[in-house]
């Protein structure tokens, strides 16, 4: 793999840096060998992330990572509006002068800045800005192929942004995997294609009309290429979040007759912010998922502002208020749900074994 560094301009211990959080807890497509955050400089990126040494060494400018030999410069922060915050966009150029190529999330575009475009051109660099939409030719249009497909398909969606749907994902398909289960994972936001996804699309980047398809198409090319015992699909924003309400897509289009809900017990309003209403009940947001045709499986608790002895007492009241497994992803893991997913398996495979029998 080639070596990246990640940018965040101060933000890594916040929920902007997300991008850089996946990336720091897991990537296949760059090797991560340095985070340039002034705030934390010093510091181990994984101890800042969630308190596990990841031997990614944070620093505080762009020069001092450059006897690492990285190729790329990652932008590891994801803002409200999609646009540079700070000075990043300084360190940008800072990274395109030492002659780094730019990968970038955001939905501010470097290769329509002509300047900075100017100065990649000077430094025979690249510009990669991963969130600008297809082109027609290269969209899909829903088809109804996979209400055919009889693989298990699991969204992880969630009660707002911003909880951990993409790392709670990608922890159940990691278990589900070392349980000998082929689990699959479709990314549906630009930190799951920089982690190394293969399968999915940039959902937020992605013409309306077209959203279902491109849905549809990854699942099914997952499908048949991979042969997996389970799909899982990383879910956006949430269901009832006003700033932009996702999920139904997943449940009714993508056919994820299951679902593992992620949900932040000390969280109030979504995104923070009383004007725009408060949260949804855990028992309201499994009933919509029920009358949508789906069923909660499981919940995966962010323990964000939380002690750890809090965030056993949320998981242990949750167990008992709602009669499911409760899983704490970034203290205990996802291994709750795995039994779950294997019953499921197996109960497709009996069902199929029936029909052949039949015939």
């Amino acid at each position: 793999m080639d070596k990246a560094i990640v940018i965040t301009n101060g933000l890594l211990a916040t929920e902007n840096a997300k991008t850089a959080h996946g990336l720091i807890r897991e990537c296949k497509r760059f090797e991560i060998v340095a985070v340039v955050d002034f705030a934390n400089a010093g510091k181990d990126a994984g101890e800042v992330v969630d308190g596990k040494k990841r031997n990614i060494p944070v620093v505080s400018k762009i020069e001092e990572a450059m006897h690492l030999q990285p190729q790329y410069c990652v932008v590891g922060i994801a803002t409200a509006g999609g646009i540079f915050p700070g000075n990043l966009i300084e360190e940008v150029k800072s990274a395109i002068g030492n002659k780094l190529s730019i990968v970038n999330g955001l939905h501010d575009y470097l290769t329509e800045r002509p300047d900075i475009r100017k100065l990649a051109e000077e430094n025979k660099v690249a510009l990669i800005d991963i969130r600008i939409p297809k082109k027609r030719k290269d969209l899909h249009f829903w088809t109804g192929d996979i209400l055919k497909m009889k693989t298990p398909v699991i969204a992880v969606i969630g009660t707002d942004c911003a909880l951990g749907k993409r790392t709670t994902a990608r922890f159940v398909m990691n278990e589900c995997k070392e349980a000998g289960i082929n689990a699959q994972m479709i990314y549906t936001g630009q930190t799951g294609w920089l982690q190394g996804g293969k399968y999915g699309f940039i959902f937020d980047s992605t013409l309306n009309d077209f959203v279902s398809g491109e849905l549809e198409h990854a699942i099914l090319a997952c499908n048949k290429e991979t042969n997996p015992d389970v799909i899982l699909i990383e879910g956006q924003s949430a269901l009832r979040n006003p700033t932009g309400p996702c999920g139904s897509e997943m449940l009714i289009s993508g056919n994820a007759k299951f679902v593992i809900l992620v949900h932040a017990p000390k969280r109030k309003y979504y995104e923070h912010d009383p004007a725009w209403g408060e949260i949804h009940s855990v028992e309201s947001e499994i009933e919509l998922i029920r009358m949508l045709g789906s069923k909660v499986i499981a919940i995966a608790l962010n323990t964000e502002h939380c002690a750890n002895e809090e965030g056993a007492a949320f998981q242990k009241e949750y167990e008992h208020r709602l009669g499911l497994p409760v899983m704490l992803p970034l203290h205990q893991g996802c291994g709750k749900v795995v039994p779950i997913i294997r019953e499921m398996i197996s109960s497709k495979k009996q069902y199929e074994n029936k029909i052949v029998k039949s015939i």
